[in-house]
């Protein structure tokens, strides 16, 4: 399988733990960057920190400064950035945030599970499926 580098943008370092664990309980070796919000989600994007290679950003929707609907709508006007795939991670289950973020072509849309053995199989599909599948 191939290694991803996997952007985790969050604003919650409770949701970041949890990731962070699923990981571990997984055995995910993939690189996890960590942005607060979407502004600094960008900024590293932007700068090269997270390598454009096998890059995926896993994104929460409800974060200060810029919330997940306004990242995925500077992303997608990026012609550098645009066609990166993004699944929105979130603990929102609110239809018009599932048809907008669907709207900005995000690969999938998840809720998070409150259970932690529940989290950590989500973790662990989608890793094998990301793992797999050729990135653009």
């Amino acid at each position: 399988m191939k290694t991803l580098n996997i952007l985790l943008v969050d604003d919650d370092a409770v949701d970041v733990m949890n990731v962070q664990r699923a990981f571990k309980k997984s055995n995910i070796h993939n690189t996890l960057y960590i942005a607060g919000d979407g502004r600094q989600a960008l900024e590293l994007l932007r700068n090269g920190t997270v390598p454009s290679s096998n890059r995926l950003i896993l994104l929460d929707l409800n974060m200060p400064r810029m919330n997940g609907l306004e990242f995925l709508r500077a992303l997608r006007a990026d012609p550098e950035l645009h066609a990166t795939p993004v699944v929105v991670l979130t603990t929102s289950n609110d239809e018009r945030d599932r048809l907008q973020s669907y709207a900005h072509n995000v690969a999938g849309y998840l809720v998070k599970p409150v259970a932690s053995p529940a989290f950590v199989e989500l973790m662990t599909a989608l890793n094998a499926y990301w793992s797999r599948v050729e990135l653009p």
